[in-house]
């Protein structure tokens, strides 16, 4: 198995991306290959023990930064670490592509680019997913960026996609898929959100379980929850401001009084639990879903904790065959039949 990792797309590359290449390649034992300025992948490369581990370096001068337009950013830089590595998948010449860089970019180039992957074929929009850490374990949500207004069937297919993805990915067994909406009523909702609930309900092979609120959503009330990327993005940023908050409050008071400090002391490995459960390095990424070929997005910020995980998860993904499942679980479902042109990048 090949993995392309965009060398360039962290916060801090290449040095946090080949570093997490470096860990990925000894732990997983795939071939890693890095897409960046050569020179200085190379001059990374050399600070670590490469003996014995399958890594390759591919030149790509330009790189996309994260201010960029995205769309504007792909068709402007041709031969960007994203654009050359997507190219590599798409050639056949690797088995996926994992990036950290500006997520709007990676999605035009997946769909849009000159090394584009297109989309499977029948999908209208692909969707972009996160891993939600809840009390019940985790929720795969999507779209949360990638379609800011969405119509009925394309939440449908987000359903789809996500269901196949939680089960065939993440192990999960008859997943429960659910819409989230401001009621659990099937009356509630946008128009879309109540079009796409009865087109849902009409699918057996689906364990859809209706709607889910947003108090329900940290609960661990569905395994995939489905929303448009507008409410989807909305919902992960303050989930992310919400954690964060949290354990800010935590230290803070816990240190006000010798009492809380000695009660600290005492629930510190349970602290230290909860602090790696809403750690999003322990999920490193999450796939681009609906384009043909798998594709991990990863954050900005990742250190090589992240970024090893997140190429784990892409070794996951190509060993679950995961776009062959979703191109087999979308036949048949409302809005599959009639082709689109290439969409889903923000222009």
């Amino acid at each position: 198995m090949r993995i392309v990792l965009d060398a360039m797309g962290s916060d801090h590359a290449p040095a946090v991306d080949v570093e997490g290449a470096v860990r990925a390649a000894r732990r997983f034992g795939q071939e890693i290959i890095l897409v960046g300025r050569q020179a200085e992948v190379e001059a990374e490369l050399a600070k670590h023990d490469t003996s014995d581990l399958a890594l390759s370096v591919v030149h790509a001068e330009q790189v996309i930064e994260m201010g960029e337009h995205p769309s504007l950013a792909v068709r402007n830089k041709p031969i960007s670490s994203m654009v050359v590595g997507m190219g590599l998948v798409r050639e056949g010449r690797a088995d996926a592509f994992v990036s950290a860089g500006n997520s709007g970019g990676t999605l035009a180039a997946a769909v849009t680019g000159a090394g584009r992957l297109g989309r499977i074929r029948g999908i209208r929009r692909p969707a972009l997913s996160t891993i939600l850490p809840t009390v019940a374990g985790s929720t795969l949500l999507l779209d949360i960026g990638a379609n800011t207004d969405c119509r009925p069937e394309w939440l449908v297919q987000f359903a789809v996609m996500g269901s196949v993805y939680a089960e065939r990915v993440r192990g999960v067994a008859e997943p429960r898929v659910a819409l989230l909406s401001n009621g659990e009523e099937d009356t509630k909702g946008s128009a879309a959100v109540q079009e796409a609930h009865q087109a849902l309900r009409q699918l057996p092979a689906l364990r859809f379980i209706g709607n889910v609120e947003g108090k329900d959503l940290l609960m661990g009330a569905a395994d995939v929850v489905v929303a448009d990327g507008f409410v989807g993005n909305v919902v992960i940023k303050t989930a992310e401001g919400v954690a964060s908050m949290l354990l800010q409050l935590l230290r803070t008071n816990i240190k006000a009084t010798p009492i809380t400090s000695v009660g600290g002391l005492l629930a510190k490995p349970a602290f230290r639990r909860v602090a790696k459960v809403l750690d999003y390095r322990e999920y490193g990424g999450a796939p681009l879903l609906g384009v043909n070929g798998v594709v991990i997005i990863a954050h900005g910020r990742s250190d090589p904790l992240a970024i090893e995980n997140a190429i784990g998860v892409a070794v996951d993904a190509v060993a679950s065959r995961v776009v062959e499942r979703i191109r087999e679980g979308i036949e048949g479902v409302p809005g599959a039949e009639e082709p689109e042109g290439e969409a889903g990048a923000e222009d």
